[in-house]
């Protein structure tokens, strides 16, 4: 084929590309039209000239990763995933954003084939990128030889204005730039356009010099359309090895439509009249809804046959490393199945009852440290507070380009972009993250921990600092509300262990469950419980255990979590005294409590025992759902102060004395109500 025919043939592809997404737009009523029509260019040299990737096996761990950050565009991505053959029929294309639809709105891990992410909330799929990177980077440093470079590919993204308006953005590029994340290419689709108007409203700054300071490199492309333009910018972001690639791309929002360069092509379809007008200026035929010429079919072929050739390449590759190198060989097939090795949980601590008073923190930087050796693909850190999280694995180096075992992750103080981070190693494969912060910083990472939840990330968050028993810091970093609002997320296993034991058990669940987990922890110190011989792996992987019974049928149940679940006994025993009779349930976690079967939920908080109290130290929201309309809380309702914990604890109601009063007062009131 002359050069002349083929850019020809590569027009027709781009604007197949185009077109097929306008088409979707317009048969759901409802869509993104104009990023596709002007971003269509950059994604079809990415796609066809440099990404590695087989539409037959899109879990292949060595393909390049691509997200579309600007999620709302997804229209762009499912022409594409379609035209290459993933399996994406034509009939899915047609049935954009409706019910049960493989093509939603924004794209969705897990639903449609080649969705590396769930992206849509702007900045989530910059960062979560940048944790791919990171994965990558870790792969790479412990599995490849000298020959066999097993693991090497790129992640690419196409980010847009309100991406890097985004201050997750900022989080993640500064530290991509520190990290030296090489094999970071970024599109940057500049079309000066967001829904309000033209950016210039609130988006002056140079986005060059900005990412320059960084440490990232700034590639410019003054022509969208240009395909050898852009196909030269992204082979020059490829050969920078030491830094992440930032490539800006002047483009036109709804290109070729009559509502071109203007925010009515933004986020609503163009309408039948300005869609016969765009094929017209694309010479389509107008009525020709989702049209695809042979000679498009034949060249994405192409792209299959590339993919097939790629993947059976490094499949070779691997065969020849596994004949040499068969342990890490063996390694790397069981880390990127997810499986831990054989006896992993028999290293898990053991804590006496006898041993002193120890925060569930400190237990749980223990229980990371004692499984460290054994689990090697553990890697994570904190946001800057590995010291109080007690997250850091001790002599390991930090993780990052050049720093060969490096497994401790330096978040800086960048909570949001941590969550998101997390969010892409654990969707790269491979490892085993995790991210810690005070639990009242949950707040700044919520959209990432909801993706993650929505994403069924294997995704662990510790939380330390958990009460108002965090003291003189105050209500700013006394988390009140933040148990409630972490519960609210379907799909997010929270745990609130009750000693260091609890807290074993708590990791324990955490590394085998299949979706997000968050750990909340006490900076300060708990007694070691007694558990009378109770199985604590199974009775904390239940949610909900009877911690102290009675004979017979008790007067009254005491629910706790946490650190409270002391308080409960102290309070049983006083209770004691005056002969009402307890059970103590520690409930650490509401969701695993939950999904139990009606029979061990019933022998835990059996339905004739009306009178239940809840001791938590945060807001009492959610718990009726458990005490019922008889039962009552001793919560935090309000915001709190800054005094010595104790004192808080104290003037709040948390002590023996008030715990037991509330106990009979329900009590009462349900024998009145029963009567």
């Amino acid at each position: 084929m002359s050069p002349d025919d083929q850019r020809k043939l590569d027009q027709l592809c781009v604007n197949t590309i185009r077109l097929l997404a306008v088409d979707m737009v317009e048969a759901a009523r409802s869509g993104h039209p104009g990023l596709p029509l002007g971003a269509a260019p950059l994604a079809f040299v990415l796609w066809t000239r440099f990404l590695r990737h087989n539409p037959e096996n899109p879990a292949w761990p060595n393909r390049d990763r691509f997200i579309l950050s600007a999620g709302h565009g997804s229209a762009l991505l499912y022409a594409l995933l379609h035209l290459s053959g993933y399996d994406l029929p034509l009939a899915a294309l047609r049935d954009f954003r409706q019910w049960d639809s493989l093509t939603p709105g924004h794209p969705e891990y897990g639903l449609t084939p080649g969705v590396e992410a769930t992206s849509g909330p702007l900045g989530q799929g910059f960062t979560m990128g940048v944790g791919m990177a990171l994965a990558e980077t870790f792969l790479a440093q412990r599995f490849n030889r000298p020959g066999y470079d097993l693991i090497d590919h790129y992640t690419y993204a196409l980010v847009s204005d309100g991406d890097l308006m985004e201050g997750i953005s900022s989080e993640a590029a500064s530290l991509a730039g520190t990290l030296g994340l090489g094999k970071i290419v970024y599109l940057y689709d500049d079309n000066g356009i967001s829904i309000e108007g033209s950016t210039d409203l609130a988006f002056t700054e140079d986005v060059s010099l900005r990412f320059q300071a960084y440490g990232w490199q700034v590639i410019r492309v003054a022509d969208g359309n240009d395909l050898d333009a852009l196909a030269k910018a992204i082979t020059n972001a490829r050969g920078e090895k030491e830094k992440p690639s930032l490539i800006m791309v002047k483009t036109n929002l709804g290109y070729g439509s009559p509502k071109q360069d203007s925010a009515a092509c933004h986020g609503e379809p163009l309408g039948r009249e300005a869609t016969n007008k765009t094929k017209e200026f694309f010479g389509w035929p107008p009525e020709a809804d989702f049209h695809v010429p042979d000679e498009v079919w034949e060249r994405f072929r192409q792209v299959r046959e590339k993919g097939r050739a790629a993947q059976e390449q490094w499949q070779n590759l691997f065969s020849a490393y596994k004949a040499i190198h068969q342990a890490d060989a063996e390694t790397f097939d069981r880390w990127r199945r997810g499986d831990p090795p054989d006896g992993w949980t028999e290293a898990l601590p053991f804590f006496d009852p006898g041993t002193a008073p120890l925060a569930t923190r400190s237990a749980s930087g223990r229980v990371l440290n004692a499984l460290a050796e054994h689990l090697p693909n553990l890697i994570g850190g904190s946001a800057d507070l590995a010291p109080s999280n007690k997250t850091y694995l001790e002599g390991y180096p930090a993780l990052g380009q050049g720093r060969a075992g490096g497994r401790n992750i330096h978040f800086g103080v960048r909570e949001h972009a941590m969550g998101a981070m997390v969010n892409g190693l654990a969707l790269h494969g491979g490892v085993i993250p995790y991210g810690g912060t005070f639990l009242v910083f949950s707040d700044y990472m919520r959209p990432a921990i909801r993706l993650a939840a929505l994403m069924k990330t294997r995704s662990i968050f510790v939380f330390t600092h958990d009460s108002i028993g965090v003291g003189e810091d105050g209500p700013t970093h006394q988390p009140v509300e933040h148990l409630a609002a972490l519960r609210a997320i379907p799909g997010l296993t929270v745990i609130r262990p009750a000693d260091a034991n609890e807290t074993v058990a708590a990791w324990r669940v955490a590394l085998q469950n299949q979706g997000p987990t968050a750990l909340i922890l006490t900076r300060q110190n708990l007694p070691v419980l007694d558990a009378g011989g109770l199985n604590l792996f199974e009775s904390v992987a239940r949610g909900a255990y009877v911690l102290a019974d009675c004979k017979g049928q008790p007067d009254v149940i005491l629910i706790a979590t946490g650190s409270e679940v002391h308080l409960a006994l102290a309070a049983r025993r006083r209770l004691a005294v005056e002969g009402v009779t307890t059970w103590i349930v520690s409930m650490p976690s509401w969701e695993l409590f939950a999904a139990q079967p009606v029979d061990y939920r019933e022998q835990v908080l059996p339905a004739r025992v009306k009178a239940r109290l809840a001791i938590e130290a945060g807001v009492s929201m959610g718990w009726r759902r458990w005490t019922g309309d008889l039962g009552g809380t001793v919560s935090v309702d309000r915001f709190g102060v800054s005094a010595p914990g104790e004192r808080i604890f104290k003037e709040f109601g948390f002590t023996p004395e008030n715990v037991a009063a509330r106990a009979k007062e329900i009590l009462a009131a349900a024998k009145a109500a029963v009567k």
